[in-house]
């Protein structure tokens, strides 16, 4: 096995497990509470929240993101 495939193997192995999906699930609610323009109390705290979504984003999306890599890199 090369080393690619083992990493795309490791990725859906680690998706796979209830601690992924638990933080998934925990990411999601926490994204919910920061997407509110309302709460932020100025313009760099707009920024601020900006970022946290566009981590927590990548981060709950990963799995969606590996698969359609993996797709691509075996095309």
């Amino acid at each position: 096995m090369d080393e690619e495939q083992k990493y795309w193997d490791d990725m859906r192995d680690m998706m796979l497990t209830a601690g992924w999906k638990a933080l998934v699930e925990e990411l999601t609610n926490n994204a919910e509470a920061v997407d509110s323009v309302l709460q932020a109390k100025d313009e760099a705290d707009l920024h601020f929240r900006k970022g946290q979504l566009n981590i927590l984003t990548s981060i709950i999306n990963l799995e969606n993101s590996v698969e359609q890599a993996e797709a691509q890199a075996n095309d």
